[in-house]
């Protein structure tokens, strides 16, 4: 924890992207005293190039690293930030601290063959209570078409990728929750490659009509952090962490200096579906790191940090390295498009003949939606370099030493 616990009490220089979302935030921190003198020091959220200090989250990190984790499940931390919450008239106590348990889990997981050596790509993402089935069960519906042959963003090649996220989203709405809420037998079916056969026959030439429920709002700024790491033993690392909306909940408990998240936006108040808000149970969540193997060997770690945006993502991502041979950089830096139940949305760099062709089809074209941050680690197999991508629409970079 030393380098986080520096970066808390010494402060770090506030990047451009991150101020603007601060700057937008103003309000919402400074309606709780306690979260608006933690990240409204001056009043005001920090002008980009500012330096950012939380002297009271480096105090707790510290009696992290001195007592161990427990000191915040079961100990004084924990008692402290569940008295704040009671007092507030939350729910959370600290039993439900104490009982808490991080689960190891598999990946799920499907392959393709791609590329005119015909590789075995396997794409590797967690069950869930998180969406990463939507990328494997899209991925799955375009498996038996020669996308390449379409073009790189030709209306028909999207109208094909918007499709196949359209199918797998509304599998997402109908079924994604706590993961003792999804049956195995639920999830195998969803990622079989027997289930995709059956939908890719669903998609025509035309948008297909579909009663679409739209997800729980999003909101549009964020909290999202993605890290791709690799070593030269060919180890990868696909991390994500997010408090959900920007600044989470916008609440800071007690002294701790520790923002809390606000997940829980995603429970379903319908009694009868299983993501419905309930003791002990996950709420859906659409946090997604991804990996990718090729020819059984590790090759890519990534993710495309966005909400709903993330599982689209990922599957563009891919297939712009598969399909159209771009390196990752180029991979993250091509214009996307989005699915949403409300319409579908094109990045500037999409051309307006494959727009006008989208519209033929009967897609409703809409703005106002992001279209995420992309960060990659990629192993080439044949000589152990490592290739970094960097996605310009954040703040990230790519760095190697």
């Amino acid at each position: 924890l030393a380098p986080a616990i520096s970066c808390a009490h010494d402060g770090f220089p506030v990047c451009e992207v991150v101020a603007r979302q601060w700057l937008d935030a103003e309000p919402m921190l400074a309606a709780d005293p306690a979260a608006a003198a933690v990240f409204l020091p001056r009043g005001r959220a920090p002008a980009p190039g500012e330096l950012f200090a939380n002297p009271t989250l480096a105090a707790s990190l510290n009696t992290i690293a001195a007592n161990g984790p427990q000191v915040l499940y079961q100990g004084e931390l924990g008692r402290a930030l569940a008295y704040d919450i009671e007092r507030r008239g939350g729910w959370l106590t600290q039993g439900d601290l104490a009982t808490h348990q991080s689960d190891w889990v598999d990946p799920i997981r499907t392959q393709i063959s791609s590329g005119d050596r015909g590789d075995d790509i396997e794409l590797l993402e967690l069950p869930p209570n998180t969406h990463g089935f939507v990328a494997i069960e899209a991925l799955n519906i375009l498996a038996a078409d020669d996308l390449c042959r379409l073009g790189h963003n030709s209306g028909e090649y999207l109208h094909l990728v918007l499709e196949a996220l359209a199918i797998a989203f509304g599998d997402r709405e109908a079924h994604l929750a706590d993961p003792d809420s999804v049956p195995e037998a639920t999830l195998r079916r969803l990622t079989s490659l027997d289930y995709a056969r059956e939908m890719r026959q669903r998609i025509g030439s035309r948008r297909t009509p579909r009663d679409d429920t739209p997800a729980p709002p999003a909101d549009s700024s964020g909290d999202t952090v993605y890290l791709a790491a690799a070593d030269s033993d060919g180890n990868l690392v696909s991390l994500i962490q997010s408090l959900y909306a920007g600044f989470g909940s916008g609440i800071v408990a007690g002294n701790s200096g520790i923002m809390l998240h606000n997940r829980g936006s995603l429970f379903s108040a319908d009694p009868a579906h299983p993501n419905h808000l309930a003791p002990r149970k996950r709420p859906l969540h659409t946090l997604a790191p991804a990996m990718v193997y090729r020819n059984r060997r590790p090759w890519l770690a990534y993710g495309v940090m966005g909400g709903d945006m993330q599982p689209q993502g990922h599957l563009q991502v891919l297939l712009n390295l598969t399909c159209f041979g771009m390196n990752i950089q180029e991979a993250g830096d091509a214009p996307r498009a989005r699915y949403d139940p409300t319409g579908i949305c094109l990045e500037r760099g999409i051309s307006a003949a494959a727009a006008d062709d989208l519209r033929h089809r009967g897609h409703r074209i809409i703005d106002g939606l992001g279209f995420g941050g992309f960060q990659g680690v990629l192993i080439d197999q044949d000589t152990g370099i490592l290739m970094g991508g960097s996605d310009p629409r954040k703040d990230g970079l790519a760095l190697g030493w």
